[in-house]
């Protein structure tokens, strides 16, 4: 995927997880959540062994999206 993609993706994955977690956040942080989100998520799916089957833009939105939440809980629970 190119850079643009990536920073929808980001975007779309942040937004989504910051809805989720109940947190407000501006556009940039959920550019950056979102991207490290897809890198937490890729390196967690892979591990596991887990691959979609369905179109590259909707799979990798859904890990960067669950690996988003992920890094939001876990900031949150060591902010708290």
């Amino acid at each position: 995927m190119g850079i643009f993609l990536w920073i929808i993706v980001g975007i779309i994955a942040g937004f989504i997880a910051e809805k989720v977690t109940n947190s407000n956040h501006g556009l940039f942080t959920n550019l950056i959540v979102g991207l490290i989100g897809a890198f937490v998520g890729g390196f967690i799916a892979d591990r596991f062994g887990i691959r979609f089957v369905h179109s590259m833009f909707l799979d990798t939105t859904i890990v960067a999206t669950l690996g988003a939440i992920l890094v939001l809980f876990v900031y949150q629970k060591v902010r708290s």
